[in-house]
């Protein structure tokens, strides 16, 4: 029997200690008998696709990700389908897909010891297709939500330097700088290929799952292994608007949403300035380009964009015996 080799692939910008980290990843390896560890360092060039192809074409038996949401983005997207699991180490504030399978987020030894000895459970990763107002097209995966206006403008108003220090705190900065500004556009949408229809929003979003940092559920039904897509059609509806969004993320979501008798409070509520549709694929156009993000990362502007789930695409390391999901009762 052939012994194994891990692939660490960590962003040196968000992983603060780097060198203990990486001889933590070569003991581990060493008392299980496994090849030394590649060791991968993203760049700007390559924020971790190319370099995860390359651990995986070279043997790796699993790759151990160290970064930010960005980081974790790009290299789930090189693992898409090729059998080889993922083990995501907490690293920087934001960690929301680890967040979103209840993994460990304190500390970096319970999911290097997942990485050789843990679990290994499948999960869906979502693909957004983006088409420019040039007809330029192009596809990358997420791993939690791809979003489309005002949460994409959001996060390209957010200063780099404050999102570095400060993490997802740093958002309320950029939405500070956006909000002002912020204007409903036309959207053209349609689930599943079925019928076409018309909204007018501020955001639309395309979850994977929905877990936010603070215990913000801003998707409270989304499930990351149920082969759905969950998309929220946000606006701020009349001078009070955004205090009827707020109100929809934390207290009926994050809050009501916890309890059998919550949700039949929320049930009795008509507060639509979020509206949630379910389905394996999505697809949205507005006749004036809106920004795109994915996984808080921006990614230009998109006159269209069509997300869909890869069910079961991505495989996960978790610590032994570990539930990915909390279903509710």
């Amino acid at each position: 029997m052939n012994a194994g080799r891990a692939a660490l692939v960590y962003n040196p910008v968000k992983v603060k200690s780097a060198t203990e980290l990486i001889a933590a990843v070569a003991n581990r390896s060493a008392r299980s008998g496994w090849a030394d560890p590649l060791i991968l360092e993203t760049t700007i060039e390559d924020p971790g696709q190319g370099i995860t192809r390359d651990a995986i074409a070279r043997g790796a038996s699993v790759v151990l990700v160290a970064g930010g949401d960005g980081t974790v983005r790009a290299v789930a997207e090189a693992m898409r389908g090729s059998g080889v699991p993922l083990a995501i180490v907490p690293s920087g504030t934001g960690n929301l897909l680890a967040r979103n399978l209840l993994l460990p987020l304190a500390g970096s030894e319970a999911m290097i010891e997942a990485a050789f000895e843990g679990d290994v459970l499948p999960i869906d990763i979502g693909i957004a297709d983006i088409t420019r107002a040039t007809g330029e097209r192009e596809s990358h995966a997420f791993v939690v939500m791809a979003g489309m206006g005002l949460d994409a403008a959001m996060i390209a108003n957010t200063n780099p330097r404050m999102k570095k220090h400060l993490g997802w705190v740093a958002y309320v900065d950029g939405a500070a700088r956006a909000l002002p500004s912020a204007k409903p556009f036309r959207l053209a949408y349609q689930m599943d290929g079925l019928s076409l229809h018309m909204a007018k929003v501020h955001s639309v979003l395309f979850a994977n799952c929905g877990a936010l940092p603070a215990g913000i559920d801003l998707v409270p039904d989304g499930l990351v292994d149920d082969g759905l897509l969950d998309v929220a059609l946000i606006e701020a509806r009349g001078p009070l608007g955004w205090i009827a969004v707020w109100r929809k993320l934390w207290w009926h979501n994050s809050v009501l949403n916890k309890t059998r008798m919550g949700r039949k409070m929320v049930a009795k509520t008509h507060n639509q300035a979020i509206r949630y549709l379910v389905g394996a694929e999505a697809e949205a156009a507005s006749p004036v380009p809106q920004p795109v993000e994915l996984d808080g990362d921006e990614f230009g502007e998109a006159a269209r964009i069509r997300c869909r789930v890869d069910r079961g695409g991505l495989l996960v390391s978790a610590p032994t015996g570990h539930r990915i999901t909390a279903r509710r009762s």
